[in-house]
Protein backbone atom coordinates (compact mmCIF):
# COMPACT_ATOMS: atom_id res chain seq x y z
CA UNK A 1 0.00 0.00 0.00
CA UNK A 2 1.20 3.45 -0.59
CA UNK A 3 2.13 5.33 3.08
CA UNK A 4 2.07 8.98 4.19
CA UNK A 5 3.63 10.69 6.84
CA UNK A 6 2.55 12.96 9.73
CA UNK A 7 1.44 16.77 9.28
CA UNK A 8 0.12 17.54 5.47
CA UNK A 9 1.21 14.83 3.61
CA UNK A 10 -1.19 13.05 1.56
CA UNK A 11 -2.21 9.61 1.27
CA UNK A 12 -3.32 7.90 -2.25
CA UNK A 13 -5.36 4.78 -1.76
CA UNK A 14 -5.10 3.63 -5.40
CA UNK A 15 -2.41 1.34 -6.24
CA UNK A 16 -2.73 2.30 -9.77
CA UNK A 17 -0.32 5.33 -10.07
CA UNK A 18 -1.00 6.92 -13.59
CA UNK A 19 -1.02 10.12 -13.60
CA UNK A 20 -4.64 10.88 -13.96
CA UNK A 21 -4.94 9.30 -10.80
CA UNK A 22 -2.75 10.94 -9.48
CA UNK A 23 -4.34 14.43 -9.53
CA UNK A 24 -8.01 12.87 -8.73
CA UNK A 25 -7.23 10.22 -6.29
CA UNK A 26 -5.55 12.16 -3.50
CA UNK A 27 -6.22 13.61 -0.04
CA UNK A 28 -7.74 17.07 0.33
CA UNK A 29 -4.39 18.68 1.22
CA UNK A 30 -3.05 17.56 -2.15
CA UNK A 31 -5.97 17.90 -4.12
CA UNK A 32 -6.02 21.81 -3.18
CA UNK A 33 -2.29 21.83 -4.38
CA UNK A 34 -3.29 20.47 -7.40
CA UNK A 35 -6.04 22.41 -8.23
CA UNK A 36 -3.49 25.85 -7.28
CA UNK A 37 -1.61 24.34 -9.76
CA UNK A 38 -4.14 24.30 -12.69
CA UNK A 39 -6.79 27.12 -11.68
CA UNK A 40 -5.57 29.00 -14.93
CA UNK A 41 -4.13 31.62 -12.99
CA UNK A 42 -0.79 32.84 -14.23
CA UNK A 43 0.87 31.67 -11.05
CA UNK A 44 2.20 28.60 -12.93
CA UNK A 45 3.51 26.67 -9.28
CA UNK A 46 2.66 25.45 -6.29
CA UNK A 47 2.95 27.53 -3.18
CA UNK A 48 3.47 26.12 0.34
CA UNK A 49 4.20 22.82 2.04
CA UNK A 50 4.88 20.05 0.07
CA UNK A 51 2.67 16.88 -0.07
CA UNK A 52 4.75 13.65 0.19
CA UNK A 53 3.32 10.31 -1.25
CA UNK A 54 5.21 7.81 -0.52
CA UNK A 55 4.74 4.09 -2.49
CA UNK A 56 5.39 0.78 -0.57
CA UNK A 57 8.32 -1.56 -2.01
CA UNK A 58 5.94 -4.23 -3.08
CA UNK A 59 4.03 -1.70 -5.21
CA UNK A 60 6.57 0.17 -7.09
CA UNK A 61 5.77 -0.55 -10.76
CA UNK A 62 8.57 -0.23 -13.37
CA UNK A 63 11.83 1.21 -13.60
CA UNK A 64 12.26 5.31 -15.13
CA UNK A 65 13.95 4.74 -18.31
CA UNK A 66 15.35 8.04 -19.49
CA UNK A 67 18.59 9.71 -21.05
CA UNK A 68 19.25 13.18 -21.08
CA UNK A 69 22.34 15.79 -21.26
CA UNK A 70 22.57 18.24 -18.72
CA UNK A 71 23.74 22.01 -18.79
CA UNK A 72 27.30 20.98 -19.43
CA UNK A 73 26.78 18.26 -22.17
CA UNK A 74 27.46 15.12 -19.73
CA UNK A 75 24.34 12.48 -20.15
CA UNK A 76 22.65 11.13 -17.71
CA UNK A 77 21.17 7.74 -18.13
CA UNK A 78 18.95 6.18 -15.36
CA UNK A 79 20.42 2.61 -16.96
CA UNK A 80 23.95 4.03 -15.26
CA UNK A 81 22.30 4.94 -12.37
CA UNK A 82 20.90 1.83 -11.39
CA UNK A 83 22.24 1.14 -7.63
CA UNK A 84 21.96 4.58 -6.94
CA UNK A 85 19.01 7.02 -5.15
CA UNK A 86 17.92 9.30 -7.51
CA UNK A 87 16.59 12.77 -6.83
CA UNK A 88 15.01 14.36 -9.30
CA UNK A 89 13.84 18.12 -8.78
CA UNK A 90 11.18 19.75 -11.11
CA UNK A 91 11.81 23.71 -11.59
CA UNK A 92 11.95 26.78 -13.29
CA UNK A 93 13.88 29.82 -12.17
CA UNK A 94 11.03 32.14 -12.08
CA UNK A 95 9.26 29.87 -9.28
CA UNK A 96 8.73 31.78 -6.03
CA UNK A 97 8.54 28.17 -4.04
CA UNK A 98 11.66 26.58 -6.25
CA UNK A 99 13.98 29.62 -5.22
CA UNK A 100 12.41 29.64 -1.70
CA UNK A 101 13.36 25.24 -1.49
CA UNK A 102 16.51 25.94 -3.55
CA UNK A 103 18.57 26.30 0.21
CA UNK A 104 17.02 22.73 1.40
CA UNK A 105 17.81 20.97 -2.02
CA UNK A 106 21.47 21.77 -1.40
CA UNK A 107 21.29 20.87 2.22
CA UNK A 108 20.32 17.37 1.45
CA UNK A 109 22.49 16.97 -1.52
CA UNK A 110 25.33 18.17 0.21
CA UNK A 111 24.67 15.69 3.10
CA UNK A 112 24.57 12.62 0.39
CA UNK A 113 27.64 13.82 -1.11
CA UNK A 114 29.84 10.74 -0.64
CA UNK A 115 26.99 8.07 -0.72
CA UNK A 116 25.02 6.34 -3.71
CA UNK A 117 22.88 9.18 -4.46
CA UNK A 118 22.34 11.31 -7.16
CA UNK A 119 21.02 14.49 -7.36
CA UNK A 120 18.69 16.04 -11.08
CA UNK A 121 17.58 19.18 -11.40
CA UNK A 122 14.90 19.27 -14.31
CA UNK A 123 14.02 22.81 -15.33
CA UNK A 124 10.96 22.85 -17.22
CA UNK A 125 10.60 26.34 -18.69
CA UNK A 126 13.90 27.92 -19.14
CA UNK A 127 16.47 28.47 -21.46
CA UNK A 128 20.35 27.57 -20.59
CA UNK A 129 21.29 31.21 -19.83
CA UNK A 130 18.21 31.56 -17.13
CA UNK A 131 18.17 28.06 -15.57
CA UNK A 132 22.66 28.85 -15.11
CA UNK A 133 21.65 32.08 -13.43
CA UNK A 134 19.73 30.86 -11.40
CA UNK A 135 21.96 27.92 -9.75
CA UNK A 136 24.89 30.80 -9.16
CA UNK A 137 22.69 32.53 -7.14
CA UNK A 138 21.38 29.60 -5.22
CA UNK A 139 24.71 27.45 -5.39
CA UNK A 140 23.17 24.73 -6.98
CA UNK A 141 25.90 21.90 -6.73
CA UNK A 142 24.54 19.11 -8.85
CA UNK A 143 23.34 18.57 -12.70
CA UNK A 144 20.56 20.17 -14.55
CA UNK A 145 18.85 18.64 -17.37
CA UNK A 146 16.99 21.35 -19.69
CA UNK A 147 13.43 20.06 -20.09
CA UNK A 148 11.07 22.86 -21.98
CA UNK A 149 11.54 21.53 -25.65
CA UNK A 150 11.01 17.67 -25.66
CA UNK A 151 9.59 17.31 -22.23
CA UNK A 152 11.60 13.68 -21.94
CA UNK A 153 12.12 13.83 -18.29
CA UNK A 154 8.60 14.42 -17.87
CA UNK A 155 7.27 12.38 -19.90
CA UNK A 156 9.64 9.49 -18.41
CA UNK A 157 7.46 9.44 -15.07
CA UNK A 158 4.47 9.26 -17.63
CA UNK A 159 2.37 6.34 -15.91
CA UNK A 160 4.20 6.63 -12.23
CA UNK A 161 3.76 9.16 -9.57
CA UNK A 162 4.47 12.15 -11.90
CA UNK A 163 5.28 15.79 -11.30
CA UNK A 164 1.78 17.12 -12.05
CA UNK A 165 3.26 20.30 -10.59
CA UNK A 166 6.37 22.69 -10.13
CA UNK A 167 8.12 22.26 -7.43
CA UNK A 168 8.13 18.67 -7.50
CA UNK A 169 10.58 16.28 -6.03
CA UNK A 170 10.26 12.34 -7.08
CA UNK A 171 12.70 10.08 -4.96
CA UNK A 172 13.74 6.53 -7.22
CA UNK A 173 15.09 4.20 -5.90
CA UNK A 174 18.07 1.96 -6.45
CA UNK A 175 16.29 0.17 -9.13
CA UNK A 176 14.93 3.02 -10.79
CA UNK A 177 11.43 2.93 -9.37
CA UNK A 178 9.14 5.64 -8.28
CA UNK A 179 9.20 5.48 -4.13
CA UNK A 180 8.18 9.01 -2.98
CA UNK A 181 7.21 12.22 -4.31
CA UNK A 182 7.22 16.24 -2.69
CA UNK A 183 4.30 17.68 -4.36
CA UNK A 184 5.03 21.44 -3.97
CA UNK A 185 8.24 23.20 -2.10
CA UNK A 186 10.36 20.88 -0.09
CA UNK A 187 9.96 22.98 3.19
CA UNK A 188 12.64 21.88 5.04
CA UNK A 189 15.86 19.38 4.56
CA UNK A 190 14.20 16.73 7.77
CA UNK A 191 11.51 15.05 5.11
CA UNK A 192 13.39 14.72 2.03
CA UNK A 193 16.34 13.30 4.48
CA UNK A 194 14.43 10.92 5.69
CA UNK A 195 13.14 9.74 2.50
CA UNK A 196 16.59 9.31 0.46
CA UNK A 197 17.94 7.70 4.38
CA UNK A 198 15.36 5.34 4.13
CA UNK A 199 16.03 4.01 0.41
CA UNK A 200 19.78 4.42 0.91
CA UNK A 201 19.72 2.02 3.93
CA UNK A 202 17.09 -0.83 2.26
CA UNK A 203 14.70 0.85 5.67
CA UNK A 204 11.80 1.36 3.13
CA UNK A 205 11.94 -2.49 1.88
Amino acid sequence: MITSRSKRFAVLAATAVTAALVLTGCSSDNDSLSKQYGSGTTQNYISGDGAVTEVAADKRTDAVDFEAKDIDGETLSSKELKGKVVVLNFWYAGCPPCRAEAKYLNTVHDQFADDDVQFIGVNVRDEQATAEAFERTFKVDYPTVLDQKTGAMQLALSGQIAPNAVPATIVLDKQGRVAARVLGAVDGPGILNTLVSDELSGKAS
